[in-house]
Order: C-alpha cells, then sequence, then structure tokens
C-alpha cells in the first residue's frame, strides 16, 4: 500500500466560490417593507415541499432557515428573504446549506416570484430531481446558485433566457459522477444571451463537447470554473485575454488541449490547470501575469525550462508543477518568490545542482521535492521552514541521516522520505515530538529503528498514518501501542516474526498490512475486535492453522481480506455479514480444503475472488454469477470437478466478469456455451463499462488529503509466461478466459468469436475436437490464443491472421492439417507454434506444402487504412511477440527452476541502480517489474525473469516498461549474467547513458531490445560480437551512431534502428543474409540503395521511410521474392522504380509516396494481387496523364 499527497488544502491556499450578497442600508430611517401576500404564499408552500435533515448540507455551519416561517409574520423578516425597499417584492432568497431534503417540483410555486434577483439553493440535497424549466421564467435574476444540490439530469435551456445573469453557479457534487449534463447549444445560448456574466461555475457538469470560441466574447468574466466537465479539443485561446479574468479552473479536463499563449498584462490571479491535455513550454510572458497568486498545472505534458521571467511574479503564494516534464535547474526562477507557501515541483526532469535555497522561504507550509534527484543530505537551511507543515522528499535519493533539527519543525502534519538512501539508527519515538504529525512514512531506506525507552510524550501523538515498509524490522515497534489514533500501519517487507496481543485492542485501526515478512503461527481469533479494518493484509507470511472463522463477518467496513502466500489450512470462513464491503478476497497459495460458502453470495460488493492453489474439492460455483460486481475469479490448481454450467433455476449472468481462470482443475464435460454466452462484459471495448470501481480511498488527515492506493495483484498466464499484474486495475482492458488443464471435450462453439474483448484465451491441455472456429478472427483485440494440446483437427482457418495484436500463438500437439497461414503475424510465430501436428506444412515447420496451395494473403483491409499512420507498428509488434513468446502455457510439469544466487545478487545489485518514476515509460500499461524482486524469494519466480528449464541460469530478462529511472553504469552487473538469450529494456529512461561496451559478454543473446530508452552516444562494436542476435531493437531515440558490422551479424533477422533522427550512416555492402525485417524510417541514414541488397534473399520487410536515401532504385531489388512489405516514402530516390518492383507479388504493403521518381504507367501494380495498402502519393497528376 502506498499514500501519496492528493491535495493540500490551506486557508492561504483554499479555493473557495465566492456567495454573493447585498445590503441594502440608507442613512436615514425608512419604512420596512411589507410583504406581498401571494409571495409569502408562495414561499410558505415552497417550504411544505421539503422536510428538513441534517445531513441534507455538509456546510458545519448550516441551519434550517425556513424554520422562521410561518404565516403570522411578514415575510420580509424571515431567515433568507429580502424585499425590495420601495416595492416589497421578494428579491432575495438565500437559503444555502438550510438542511432541505426532497425533490424540486417542475411547477414549483417558487417560480411565481417573478421578481428574483438573488437565488441560491446551494448545499441541499433535492434527491435527484431536475432543474425545472420555469427556472426561465425568474427574467429578472443576477445571481444564480444551485450548486452542491444534487440536482440532476440536463440542465433546461431555458436558464438561457437569463439575460441579465451576472453569476451562474451549477457547481455539481463532487463525491459522486457528474449528475447534471449541459448541451454544448445550450451553453452557447448562455454565452449569447447572459453576456453581462462576470461569474460561470460549471465545475461537476458534463459538458462533453469543445467550448465555443464565443466563450471569449464575455468580456466581463472574472470567474470561470470548467473543473471536471469531460471537456475535450482545442481549448478557446481568446479566453486567456478577456480583460477581467481574475479565476481560470480547468482542472481535471483530461482530452482538453492548448497552450499557453503570450500573456499581456492581466488581471489574473489563479490559474489551474491540473490534469488536463496543455502541452508546450511556459511562455516567457508569463511574466507579466503580475497579480498572479497561485499557478497549478500539474499532470500535464509541459517541458522545457521554467523561464526567468517567473521571478516577477512576486505575488505568488502557490506554485504547482509536479508531473510535467520539466528540465533545467529551476532556482533562479524561484528562490525569490518569498511569499511562497505552497511548492510542488515533483516527478519532473530538473537537474538540481542544490536545493538549499529553498531554505529562503520561510513562509512555506508545503513543499513537495518527490523524485527530485537530490543527492545529498537533508540541506541545513530547511531548519529555517518553521511553518511547514507538508514536506515530501520522496524518492529524492537524499542521503545520510536524518538531521535531529527536523523535530524542531513542530508544525510538520506530513512527512513523506520514503524510497531513499537515509541510513542510520533511528529511535522511532523521536518523532513522537511532533505533536501535529498525522502521516510518518520513512518506506524503503536503510534506517535501524527501534523503540526508544521513554514514554512520556507517548500519549501526545496524533500520528494517524504510519508506513515503515522495508525498515529492517524484526518485531512491531512497541510506542505503536499508545497511539490511540492509529489508523493505518503498514509494516510490509521487513522481518516480523509475530504480532503482539496489544495491537488487537487498537479500536482505531483502519488499515494493517503486515506482508512479506515472516510471521509464524496461527492468526490469533482477536484479530476480529478491530472492528474499524478496512483493509487487512497478512499475504506472503509463514502463518498455519485454520483461518479465523470470524473474518467474514467480524466488520461491515473490511473491504480487502488477503492471506495468500501462507501455509493456512481448514475452511473458507464460511459465514458473511449482509451488507459488507468486502471488495477484495485473496486466500490464494495456502493449503485450505473443503468447499465454497454459499454464504459468499452475501458479499454484493465483491470485484476480486482469488483461492487458487489450494484444496478446494467443490463443483463449479454458477451461483457467484449473481454477484453484480464479480470481475476476477480465480479457482486455478485446486479439486473442482464436474460440468461448468449453470443451474437450471439461475441465470448465472457474471454481469462484470473480466478474468476467469479455471485452469488446473478436474472440470469435465463440453465447453461451457450457454454461460459465456451471458458474459456481456467480454462482448465490450467501451472502457466506461470495463474500467473497475475507484480503488482510491481519501484519508482525512486534518488539512491534508492522502489517498490510499487498493490495487489488486494478480498472476495468471499470459503469452506462455507466469505473470503477476500487481497493479490490476491500470490493465481494465485485460478480458481473459483460462479453462487450460481441465477435462473439458466437445468443440469449441462459433459463439466465443462474439466475446470482442478478449485479449488473452487458453483451452489448452484439454479434451476438444473438431476444427478450429474461424469466428476467432473477429477476436480483434486478442493477444494471446493457446489451444495445444487437444484433438483438434481440420485445417488453421485463415482469419486467424487478421487478429492484428496477436502475439503469441500455440496450436502445437493437435491433428491439424493443411498450410499454415503466411501472412501478417503468423510469419512471426516458430515452430513451437505448431509442432506435433503431423498433417501442417509451412516455411515455420520447414516442411514444404506439395499437396496444397500456399494460403493467399487475406483482401480483408480492414486494420489497412491505419497502416502508414502506425509506419511498421504491426510488423513489429507481431514480430515481437512471436520470437519472445516462451514455454506453452499448458507445459506445467516441468519441476520449477531455482535460481543461482550469484545471479539473484547481480539483478538485486542492478534493481538497486535505478528509481521507479512512472513518466519514464510512455507505455500507460507499464509497471515497475522489479517491485517483486527481493532477496527472500526465488529469482526465476519474479516479474520479467525466466530461467532455464534444466540449468536454471537466468536466461531471459523483459523489463520492458518497467518505468525504471537513471544511469547505465558501464559495469553494471547485468553483464555477469552471462547465459541471457533474452534482454528487452525497451521504454525506460536510461538518461542518456551509452550503451555499455560490455554488452558484447553477453555472447548467448538472442534477442536484444534497447528501444525507447534515451541511450545514446554510438552503438558499441562489441554488438556486433554477439554472434547468435536474431533481433536487434534499437529504435525509438535509442542511439546517435552505428558500426557498420551490426549489419553483418551472421545470424540477425530483425534490425530496427527506427526514429534516432541523429542516427547517421549509409548501408553496406550485403554477403548473403539472414536479415528478414530491416527498419530504418525516421533516421539520418542517406545515400544510394547498393546492388547487393539483392543478396539479402531472406528479406520480409524493408522499412526507409523519411530518411535521406536517393538515387535509383537498383534492378536487384527485384531479387527479394519473399518481400512483404516496403516503404520507401519521403526520401529522394528518382527514375522509373517499377522494373525493381513489378515482379514482387508477394507484396502486400507498398509505399512509394513523397520521392522524385518518374513513372510512365502504374499498370504493374494490377500484378501485385496480395496488395491491401498502396500509397503512391504525389504521383497523381502522373496517373492522370497515363
Amino acid at each position: 500500500m502506498v499514500f501519496v499527497w492528493s491535495q493540500v488544502l490551506f486557508v492561504k491556499f483554499l479555493f473557495l466560490y465566492s456567495l454573493f450578497s447585498f445590503t441594502f442600508t440608507t442613512s436615514l430611517p425608512q419604512i420596512q417593507p411589507k410583504c406581498h401576500q401571494y409571495e409569502s404564499h408562495a414561499l410558505l408552500q415552497f417550504k411544505e415541499g421539503f422536510v428538513i435533515n441534517k445531513i441534507a448540507s455538509d456546510k458545519l455551519l448550516g441551519y434550517p432557515k425556513t424554520a422562521s416561517w410561518n404565516s403570522s409574520t411578514d415575510c420580509c423578516s424571515w431567515d433568507g428573504i429580502k424585499c425590495h425597499e420601495h416595492t416589497g417584492h421578494v428579491i432575495h432568497i438565500d437559503l444555502s446549506s438550510s438542511q432541505l431534503y426532497g425533490r424540486m417540483d417542475a411547477n414549483s410555486s417558487l417560480f411565481r416570484l417573478v421578481h428574483l434577483r438573488v437565488l441560491d439553493l446551494s448545499d441541499n440535497d433535492f434527491n435527484y430531481s431536475q432543474i425545472p424549466s420555469k427556472i426561465g421564467k425568474l427574467s429578472q435574476l443576477k445571481f444564480l446558485n444551485l450548486s452542491r444540490s444534487l440536482f440532476s439530469g440536463e440542465i433546461p435551456p431555458q436558464v438561457s433566457q437569463l439575460s441579465k445573469l451576472l453569476s451562474l453557479d451549477l457547481v455539481g457534487f463532487m463525491a459522486t459522477d457528474n449528475l447534471l449534463q449541459l448541451k454544448l447549444s445550450s451553453l452557447k445560448s448562455i454565452i449569447q444571451n447572459s453576456t453581462k456574466l462576470e461569474t460561470l461555475f460549471l465545475s461537476y457538469v458534463t459538458i462533453s463537447s469543445t467550448l465555443p470560441d464565443t466563450l471569449a466574447n464575455l468580456t466581463s468574466l472574472k470567474k470561470l470554473t470548467l473543473h471536471n466537465s469531460e471537456l475535450y479539443g482545442e481549448f478557446p485561446v481568446g479566453v486567456f485575454h478577456l480583460p477581467n479574468l481574475e479565476y481560470l479552473d480547468l482542472r481535471y479536463n483530461p482530452n482538453l488541449n492548448g497552450s499557453l499563449p503570450e500573456f499581456q498584462s492581466s488581471s489574473l490571479t489563479k490559474l489551474l490547470l491540473d490534469k488536463t491535455g496543455f502541452y508546450g513550454t511556459l511562455p516567457i510572458s508569463i511574466g507579466r501575469l503580475g497579480s498572479l497568486i497561485s499557478l497549478s498545472i500539474p499532470d500535464c505534458h509541459f517541458f522545457g525550462y521554467i523561464p526567468s521571467s517567473l521571478a516577477n511574479l512576486t505575488q505568488l503564494t502557490g506554485i504547482n508543477l509536479n508531473n510535467n516534464k520539466f528540465k533545467g535547474d529551476p532556482s533562479a526562477s524561484l528562490a525569490n518568490l518569498t511569499k511562497l507557501t505552497i511548492l510542488s515541483v515533483a516527478l519532473n526532469e530538473f537537474t538540481i545542482e542544490t536545493i538549499s535555497w529553498v531554505g529562503r522561504l520561510s513562509s512555506l507550509i508545503g513543499l513537495d521535492i518527490s523524485s527530485v534527484k537530490i543527492g545529498s543530505d537533508i540541506p541545513l537551511s530547511f531548519a529555517n521552514l518553521t511553518q511547514l507543515q507538508f514536506l515530501s522528499a520522496k524518492n529524492s535519493n537524499i542521503k545520510g541521516e536524518i538531521p535531529s533539527w527536523i523535530m524542531n519543525l513542530t508544525n510538520l502534519v506530513v512527512l513523506n522520505l520514503g524510497f531513499n538512501s537515509l541510513h542510520g539508527k533511528l529511535e522511532l519515538d523521536t518523532f513522537l515530538k511532533l505533536k501535529k504529525l498525522l502521516f510518518l512514512n520513512l518506506a524503503f531506506n536503510k534506517l535501524s529503528l527501534y523503540s526508544g525507552k521513554s514514554s512520556s510524550h507517548r500519549t501526545d501523538s496524533q500520528i494517524q498514518i504510519l508506513q515503515l515498509d522495508s525498515c529492517n524490522l524484526v518485531e512491531i515497534p512497541t510506542f505503536i501501542r499508545d497511539m490511540v489514533d492509529l489508523e493505518f500501519l503498514m509494516l510490509p517487507n521487513n522481518n516480523i516474526t509475530s504480532i503482539p496481543n496489544w495491537l488487537w485492542k487498537k479500536e482505531s485501526l483502519q488499515g494493517f498490512v503486515v506482508n512479506h515478512n515472516s510471521l509464524t503461527g496461527e492468526i490469533n481469533p482477536s484479530i476480529c475486535n478491530l472492528k474499524s479494518l478496512t483493509e487487512l493484509d497478512l499475504s506472503f507470511n509463514n502463518l498455519s492453522g485454520n483461518v479465523p472463522s470470524c473474518l467474514g463477518n467480524f466488520s461491515k467496513s473490511l473491504e480487502s481480506l488477503d492471506l495468500k502466500g501462507n501455509k493456512l489450512s481448514g475452511l473458507i470462513p464460511q459465514t458473511y455479514m449482509i451488507g459488507n464491503s468486502l471488495q477484495k478476497i485473496d486466500l490464494s497459495n495456502n493449503n485450505i480444503h473443503g468447499r465454497l460458502p454459499m454464504a459468499l453470495i452475501n458479499n454484493r460488493r465483491l470485484e476480486f475472488f482469488d483461492i487458487s492453489y489450494n484444496n478446494i474439492n467443490d463443483s463449479f460455483p454458477f451461483w457467484m454469477g449473481e454477484l453484480p460486481e464479480l470481475k476476477v475469479l480465480s479457482l486455478s490448481n485446486n479439486k473442482f470437478h464436474g460440468d461448468i454450467r449453470c443451474s437450471s433455476n439461475m441465470t448465472c449472468t457474471f454481469p462484470k466478469l473480466h478474468i476467469i481462470d479455471l485452469s488446473h482443475n478436474e472440470f469435465s464435460g463440453s465447453f461451457p456455451l450457454e454461460m459465456i454466452q451471458r458474459w456481456k462484459t467480454m462482448k465490450t471495448t467501451n472502457i466506461s463499462q470495463l474500467e473497475y470501481r475507484s480503488y482510491w480511498k481519501s484519508n482525512n488527515a486534518g488539512l491534508y488529503y492522502t489517498m490510499e492506493d487498493k490495487f489488486y495483484s494478480f498472476t495468471m498466464s499470459n503469452k506462455g509466461l507466469a505473470m503477476v499484474y500487481n497493479h490490476l486495475q491500470n490493465f481494465y482492458r485485460l478480458i481473459a478466459i483460462d479453462i487450460s488443464s481441465n477435462k473439458i471435450s466437445g468443440e469449441i462453439p462459433q459463439v466465443i468469436g462474439e466475446l470482442k474483448g478478449l485479449v488473452l484465451l487458453n483451452l489448452s491441455n484439454n479434451h476438444l475436437i473438431g476444427s478450429i472456429p474461424s469466428s476467432l478472427g473477429k477476436l480483434s483485440n486478442l493477444e494471446a490464443l493457446d489451444l495445444s494440446r487437444n484433438s483438434l483437427s481440420g485445417k488453421i482457418p485463415q482469419q486467424l491472421a487478421e487478429i492484428t495484436f496477436l502475439a503469441f500463438l500455440n496450436v502445437s500437439f493437435n491433428n491439424l492439417t493443411g498450410p499454415i497461414p503466411q501472412n501478417n503475424q503468423f510469419s512471426t510465430f516458430k515452430s513451437d507454434s505448431f509442432e506435433g501436428n503431423q498433417g501442417l506444412c509451412g516455411d515455420q515447420l520447414l516442411k514444404k506444402c506439395k499437396d496444397h496451395a500456399r494460403p493467399s494473403t487475406s483482401n480483408n483491409d480492414n486494420d489497412s487504412g491505419s497502416f502508414f499512420e502506425i509506419d511498421w507498428k504491426i510488423v513489429l509488434i507481431g514480430y515481437g511477440g512471436g520470437l519472445v513468446a516462451g514455454v506453452a502455457l499448458g507445459n506445467s510439469y516441468f519441476l520449477q527452476p531455482k535460481c543461482h544466487q550469484y545471479e539473484s545478487h547481480a539483478l538485486l545489485q542492478f534493481k538497486e541502480g535505478f528509481v521507479i518514476n512512472n513518466l519514464a515509460s510512455d507505455d500507460l500499461l507499464g509497471y515497475p517489474k522489479t517491485s517483486s524482486w527481493n532477496s527472500s524469494t526465488d529469482c526465476c519466480s519474479w516479474d520479467g525473469i525466466k530461467c532455464h528449464k534444466h540449468t536454471d541460469h537466468v536466461i531471459h530478462i523483459n523489463l520492458s516498461s518497467s518505468q525504471l529511472y537513471g544511469t547505465m553504469d558501464a559495469n553494471s552487473s547485468l553483464f555477469r549474467l552471462v547465459h541471457l538469450r533474452v534482454l528487452d529494456l525497451s521504454d525506460n529512461n536510461f538518461n542518456y547513458s551509452k550503451i555499455p561496451t560490455k554488452i558484447g559478454e553477453l555472447s548467448q543473446l538472442k534477442f536484444l531490445n534497447l528501444s525507447l530508452n534515451l541511450f545514446s552516444g554510438e552503438i558499441p562494436r562489441q554488438v556486433s560480437q554477439l554472434s547468435k542476435l536474431l533481433s536487434l531493437d534499437l529504435g525509438f531515440r535509442a542511439i546517435v551512431r552505428p558500426k557498420v558490422g551490426v549489419f553483418h551479424l551472421p545470424n540477425l533477422e530483425l534490425l530496427d534502428l527506427r526514429y534516432n533522427p541523429n542516427l547517421n550512416g549509409r548501408l553496406p555492402e550485403f554477403e548473403s543474409s539472414s536479415l528478414t525485417e530491416l527498419a530504418l524510417g525516421g533516421t539520418g541514414f542517406s545515400g544510394t540503395l547498393p546492388v547487393s541488397i539483392g543478396k539479402v534473399s531472406s528479406l520480409i520487410v524493408l522499412g526507409i521511410p523519411d530518411c535521406r536515401f536517393f538515387g535509383f532504385i537498383p534492378s536487384s531489388l527485384g531479387n527479394l521474392t519473399q518481400l512483404e512489405q516496403i516503404s520507401l516514402k519521403n526520401n529522394k530516390f528518382r527514375g522509373d522504380p517499377s522494373a525493381s518492383l513489378a515482379n514482387l507479388t508477394k507484396l502486400s504493403l507498398l509505399n512509394v509516396g513523397f520521392n522524385e521518381f518518374t513513372i510512365e504507367t502504374f499498370s504493374w501494380v494490377d500484378k501485385l494481387s496480395s496488395l491491401f495498402a498502396l500509397d503512391i502519393s504525389h504521383y497523381l497528376s502522373q496517373i492522370s496523364r497515363n
């Protein structure tokens, strides 16, 4: 569990919406107005429509204003009512925070008060009523506030009839999904008619469109908030230039794009763009915003240097630049902003020589320098920050000891020093001197923590959240005993052996996490005294004995129960409280037996249930299909038996099922046709229907809020590997069925093709017969398909070759016959995908097809339109998947390898050289694979690691998209792993390191991928020593200059150097070569194509677009009869290429656009009957002449 600072709220930095009130007084006494009888009656009638409910208003100082309303008094004297001083008409109603509860009548008497100028109904509960269309009758309204009142539905267009409005506040209720919707047409009408608007608040209102440019016509506008309104498209830049604009809030619209303009002098005081798509650099002219108080632009796409002109903004009190790609040293821009109370510069690419200048900012209340690479002790100047309440320096490479003077920062509420290199002995009691401290994180340092002897401060502690992961603890510190306010205690990755009895008395405890420790013995049933627990994690210990039966019903608040990876036995808890909050139950990897209790059906919020690797003996729990939220069901590696079917009196819809793993059991009978037809979620690709329930929980820590992540961890087979998904919610598109290693018989039904969301399908090692259904070709998202070890017959359907993302295929050991499809992804799969089928033939098996016509390339052009946009990515995704995929999913009968100690040590040493930074990888599905690496487990089981099944040596490392950030050491311990065959470090950030020359020592390498990594410099000549290389991928910003020897590697099949614009070179004179794919697009390669390219007879893909090649296409290119894809676009080739290309009849993709060819006729293209993508852009005039 990790806690992160979500939002810091201070009195000086609080974003409040202003309420408008008016007092009408004169210096001379006047006669008080008297209420009109019909208006008094209308107000009383309105009052009667609601009841008073204290929880209907959030404001603590709210009270029922209508309680003073009665017919015996003048309505002008009623609380919240004001009348016109001359006419006596009601002109002002303020019922904000009046604890009103009920539904708003569409014909409410309120709308008879046609003289109203001010109507404020904010902070009440109108129970999801719609805003009545009759609101448009209040034509005199100047101020309308219906915010935070649980209105729902479409905002009526009649609001736009209120042409005199100065202020419109319809802000939704932030604790729910957006309830109100505003059509673009209505928004345009409001802008057109209410031209005097000064305040427009539409946060938490779904607009779901672009913003009209006419918004810039509201020249009186002072405040505009569109927070979380599902906006998209380009933000109208004219809004920034509105002459009176003071407050602009566009936060949490991730698809709203734009860049900051050149500013002139402006009245802007607050600019809030958090989590939007805004991009670009900060303009120097930002220094002209002399009134700016708050600049908040975290989680955007800004980059470049912080302009020194920012130092001119001396009124700034708050700056948040978190999680962008700013670089350089910002100290010159920030060091003299002495009014700053909030400074957040975390998660950027700053190179800061010293951070000591922060000590000058003595007014700071909140400071976040997380992931700013300090590389030194905590500066002494920080001792001047005596007002500091929030300090986060997580993952900042801080060294040395925690200084004693930090205890003088007595206002600290949050102190987060996790993931650094702090060391030394530290008495935990010392922190009790910080009387206001609520949150303390010292996780993952090199500290030796111990409890002190003094107890004089203990009863004063207010600590609510304590995170001590990996702090070398051997026991739970005793000073915790008297922390009466402690709510969350995180102690993972220590060496704690027992839990003291006093802990069971801590009734305030909500989260107790002690996973990856050395706990032994039984779980004490007294744990059920902790009635407030929301999360209990005792996973990966050595606990034994029975699971306490009370764990199912001791608390309505428990959301997550994780006991996996122990030695627990006995039964699953048999009773579960109706109305409980359980979302996750993980009891996997234990020795639990018996049956699944039917009482699990009481867990109506359950999303995740994993009982894999136990001894459960039961039939298929069809009744779990009635759980409305269940997304993950894993029953693998047990003794389940019988048919997978539904009882006749139940529907078994499993309405939200994403993943079902029934592998390695004793299920029998036919394929569960009727049941899978009901799995609706597996038929959709709609993101909103696939996302998991919100798994962030806010914890109030005084003026601060932390967010508790409740990620699910799940292990399943994927592409032949056991994959650990530590943050499963990030993989919400992962739709998977695994029924492998059972006794399922019969045919695979065609209807399985209706499950269009499927990503993984594993039916291996069963008794399936019949043909492979062609409908599988409809599964456009499928990445892994395993049908091995069955009795399937017939041909492999050509339709499977049309699955663009298929990266792993295994149909081995069946009775299949006929030719293997050769086009698209199939050309990348190796022989082990097809072995054990005597009747199959094709290039993959080195068995020519004598009696069968080779399957032609599909004419289906569903995906062809995007080919030239993605420029070879389709081909290379398949290539990597086909090459790297390992042991078949069904091959579980080999003994698991055990890691060599020196290799384990080398891997851990490599891990220590890098930090995890979620900006270091571009892939949104990337995650830190090295987080599972620790010395207490076998390295062969680590995420991304595979060992040889006989020698146990590490042979495969896949750390692609692992969010690694740091410099690659020239003598990295990685190069001691001399048995490596596969090394994939792609999509990380190695901070412009050079590729170490010692890479040449990995002489067994067959697959090397260093793409998307910010390596720099030359490819070392030692790479040309890797004589066994089959695939070399250095694409996307990897390197500068290649060595010619790379082209002559004797076994090289794939060479990818794409998108290295500073990579220069020429193609060498080729000899006979095994090269099948050459990708140089977007590089600086130049010169002519050598005649000897015709010797590369195995070439299938030639991609050299956007380079600097010139000259004629050599006729020898026509010798490359295996070529299927050629892209020559955007070079300076000339002449007529027809003689070189016309006889390449296997071509499916041809791109010759934007060159200097002089082509007399294109009729020769007709011979290329396999083409499904053709780009001859720039030659239309030549076509018209011919």
